[in-house]
């Protein structure tokens, strides 16, 4: 998908992408980004007319990566324990690594009141994307004798997506990577455990 960005635009999403991660769309400006990017303000409007627009289509773009991510994993593993998992290892990985310590759309979730209404569609149709996968993921480990919900696979994703959320949040308030996991298994076992 970004491959139809030009590379100086490929090099303005990056970078949006980053600052998104470390504080949100209110924490930045085109000021800021021109200084990151060596380009005038002028030219990153050539790109991304304004600042709603540009980050649209970064959220857009890891919207579609999250996607693709998420299905693929369900063709490569295709166990439902094993799937879950590998999804909270692959947050583990990242706050350990600081490569992507955060997720922008959650991140960006807690700005809802105050983001352009385009990137709030963004933001919230990736939990709807995320929360169907979730769902998907239960249903087919429900059905498998895996997990053993306490309600609907809908709820249960929802209560997952939580666990996970807030625990990337706690990793960041504490400065400490390993407490993500921590937090985040004993939900996938407690799912895994008869009522």
């Amino acid at each position: 998908m970004t491959a139809e960005l030009s590379p100086k635009a490929a090099e303005i999403v990056a970078h949006t992408r980053l600052l998104l991660v470390s504080g949100g769309y209110n924490s930045f400006s085109y000021a800021d980004l021109a200084e990151r990017v060596s380009i005038t303000k002028a030219s990153i409007h050539h790109h991304f007319p304004s600042k709603a627009v540009l980050v649209q289509r970064v959220v857009s773009l890891y919207r579609q990566e999250a996607r693709n991510g998420l299905a693929g994993m369900v063709q490569k593993i295709n166990n439902p324990v094993a799937e879950l998992n590998a999804y909270a290892d692959y947050w583990a990985g990242c706050i350990r690594s600081g490569e992507h310590p955060f997720c922008i759309c959650a991140m960006l979730a807690t700005e809802l009141p105050t983001i352009p209404e385009e990137v709030a569609i963004e933001v919230r149709g990736h939990f709807h994307d995320l929360g169907a996968w979730l769902a998907s993921v239960l249903k087919r480990g429900a059905a498998a004798g895996q997990f053993h919900l306490p309600g609907t696979p809908a709820n249960s994703a929802r209560a997952f997506m939580a666990v996970v959320h807030g625990a990337m949040l706690v990793a960041r308030a504490l400065d400490d990577p390993k407490s993500f996991a921590t937090i985040v298994q004993p939900a996938i076992v407690k799912l895994t455990q008869p009522a």
